[in-house]
């Protein structure tokens, strides 16, 4: 992968493009041609910066990655306690979903790019791993009993939540239903 360079405004716009591309059609579905149409820039400027549709396609993750996590930080932060805090990312994905009507694009990247060597598949299945892991930190701060195993049935209630999204089914109240009779299952009692 090419090392991480300063984002000029011209692979912002490329990656703007590319984002709503991918999202909305499909990243096997787009080529570079139509990135650079849509960006307004040509297909050199897009090679140039980035090197490949690869790259591209590792970027565009990343650069969601980072927004998503920072909205999931947000909602922890927000939370009144440790036990409430559990179940944030739920709330997040409930704020997320309402402009991000196609499901989850690290899941649709996931299935569209099956390779675990292809540079896209890392960033995002670290996403999700990233996920489970601050499920188990919360858990862990809230004094939880076997964190990992709850962070591991909180992640599955969430990534099954995220991936029924586009169906006409309010899967999420459910799922964050679920969640929180898990948290609280195994938090510790209140005094």
């Amino acid at each position: 992968m090419q090392e991480a360079q300063p984002m000029t405004p011209a692979g912002r716009r490329i990656v703007a493009a590319a984002e709503e591309l991918f999202y909305n059609r499909g990243i096997t579905a787009v080529g570079v041609d139509l990135i650079a149409e849509h960006s307004g820039l040509t297909k050199r400027t897009l090679y140039n910066r980035f090197g490949s549709k690869d790259h591209l396609v590792s970027v565009y993750l990343a650069e969601r990655g980072h927004r998503w996590q920072s909205l999931v930080r947000a909602a922890v932060d927000a939370c009144d306690g440790p036990v409430e805090a559990v179940v944030a990312p739920f709330d997040a994905l409930r704020t997320w979903s309402e402009t991000n009507t196609r499901g989850c694009a690290f899941i649709n990247a996931l299935a569209e790019l099956p390779d675990p060597s292809h540079p896209a598949y890392r960033v995002a299945a670290d996403q999700k791993l990233w996920l489970r892991d601050l499920f188990e930190e919360l858990a862990t701060a809230a004094g939880c009993s076997g964190p990992a195993t709850l962070a591991t049935q909180l992640l599955v209630l969430h990534e099954g939540a995220l991936a029924t999204r586009p169906l006409a089914l309010d899967t999420l109240s459910a799922s964050t239903d679920a969640a929180r009779v898990l948290v609280r299952a195994t938090a510790p009692p209140l005094r």
